[in-house]
């Protein structure tokens, strides 16, 4: 129960520290979505599939990130009939941020006395033990 009480934890602690940096609306599943979208985009349907969820559940995302000015649509220029989603600079600020909120996670970790460096090298353990694939949220 540690390991998801921490992980829960350290989720909020980033999300409250984004909202204080600009990013009020973000989720943690969006976290997980800007990871897949990456710097070359992805479709609703390879968003959905990796994330776990039905291409309307992902459609339903895009369409919010959308409007909260996270991501974009655009028209795939190798198949014009793929809309491919990508990240506007407010998305790419909020990896920027998160990133930079994590590292000052670990820091306060490590200030606290923590061994963080064992810490992720048995967590990394525990996930080959157990066949740890892709991240991604657990619904």
């Amino acid at each position: 129960m540690a390991i998801l009480r921490a992980g829960r934890a350290a989720i909020d602690e980033l999300h409250r520290r984004l909202a204080e940096r600009g990013h009020p609306d973000m989720r943690p599943v969006h976290g997980y979505a800007f990871q897949i979208i990456g710097a070359d985009g992805a479709t609703a349907t390879e968003l959905g599939r990796r994330l776990g969820v039905t291409k309307q559940a992902a459609s339903q995302m895009v369409d919010e990130l959308v409007r909260l000015g996270y991501v974009q649509r655009g028209a795939d220029p190798a198949d014009g009939r793929r809309r491919i989603v990508t990240l506007t600079p407010r998305g790419v600020d909020s990896l920027r941020v998160s990133a930079a909120i994590f590292d000052e996670l670990l820091a306060e970790w490590r200030a606290a006395g923590a061994d963080v460096d064992a810490a992720v090298d048995a967590l990394d353990r525990l996930g080959a033990l157990y066949g740890a694939g892709e991240l991604r949220p657990i619904w």
